[in-house]
């Protein structure tokens, strides 16, 4: 979580209209293990705790990494509208 937070202290650019797909969690699926918030760039994901899955998409980048290192494959990348 340090870096998450090191991360939003020195700021992250909004991702603006570019970003082609972004991450849905499916909180039925979800352990609330925090990989995809610890391993998240741009630290974006927040609330797991509470069973929310919060994603900020104004900085979300698309990148999937939060998909990937999911084990309980709880995220989808779904494309932008």
């Amino acid at each position: 979580m340090k870096y998450n937070l090191m991360v939003r202290k020195f700021g992250t650019k909004e991702t603006g209209s570019w970003r082609s797909i972004r991450p849905e969690i499916d909180l039925a699926k979800c352990n609330n293990c925090g990989r995809c918030r610890d391993f998240c760039p741009d630290g974006v994901i927040t609330d797991l705790e509470n069973k929310q899955g919060v994603v900020d998409l104004q900085f979300c980048k698309g990148c999937g990494i939060c998909a990937e290192e999911c084990k309980a494959q709880a995220i989808q990348m779904i494309d932008e509208p």
